[in-house]
């Protein structure tokens, strides 16, 4: 629950934000930045909770000449950020289907057969591009992808989020894309590397 001072103090500073005051500005980013990332962290993973929470506040400041607020600075924020996140959740699906749909179409059409592949000197490569991971995101990758531990699992084993478990993750499978990327669709058949 807000207090009353911290109202008037945001009160004074959208004042001096609506007038153009960078000042106001610095002062309320400095203020809410921290407690709106760890809110948005709640929502939206770690490499998305910055850009969701900079966007807001670099919103309010484009527009501060025509901003009116009806209920606090504090609602206000905390609500555009959890509707920013329900944005980008809806983005990061849509982006993850279209990827997933745009593997099966180019498997389903491919006329090279994997057979046609070295398959010992492609797992030994597949493995080498493993090993060169981060260790934190080999770890993740390796739990989930060759152990069958479920995100959750995974988490509490290493005592972290899920979502963090889900970045490690992410961030493995972007590296062997990049690493791999002569031998990623053949990956994908036999290892079934694929945004779920």
């Amino acid at each position: 629950m807000e207090n009353k001072s911290s109202a008037y103090d945001d009160s004074h500073l959208l004042s001096l934000m609506n007038k153009g005051e960078k000042e106001g500005f610095d002062a309320i980013f400095h203020k809410y930045y921290r407690p709106l990332c760890c809110y948005a962290y709640q929502f939206v993973c770690l490499e998305d909770v910055e850009e969701v929470v900079q966007d807001v506040l670099l919103g309010i400041w484009e527009n501060h000449e025509k901003l009116f607020i009806r209920t606090s600075l504090h609602t206000y924020l905390f609500r555009a950020v959890r509707l920013r996140c329900l944005t980008r959740i809806e983005q990061n699906t849509a982006i993850r289907r279209r990827e997933t749909h745009y593997w099966k179409q180019y498997m389903e059409n491919t006329t090279v057969n994997p057979d046609e592949f070295q398959t010992e000197e492609l797992i030994k490569r597949i493995n080498e591009a493993i090993n060169q991971l981060p260790e934190k995101f080999r770890q993740a990758f390796v739990m989930h992808r060759f152990q069958d531990y479920s995100y959750k699992e995974i988490a509490e084993t290493l005592g972290v989020s899920p979502k963090t478990i889900d970045y490690r993750i992410q961030q493995a499978l972007k590296l062997l894309q990049k690493d791999l990327k002569q031998y990623y669709p053949f990956l994908l058949l036999l290892y079934q590397i694929h945004r779920s």
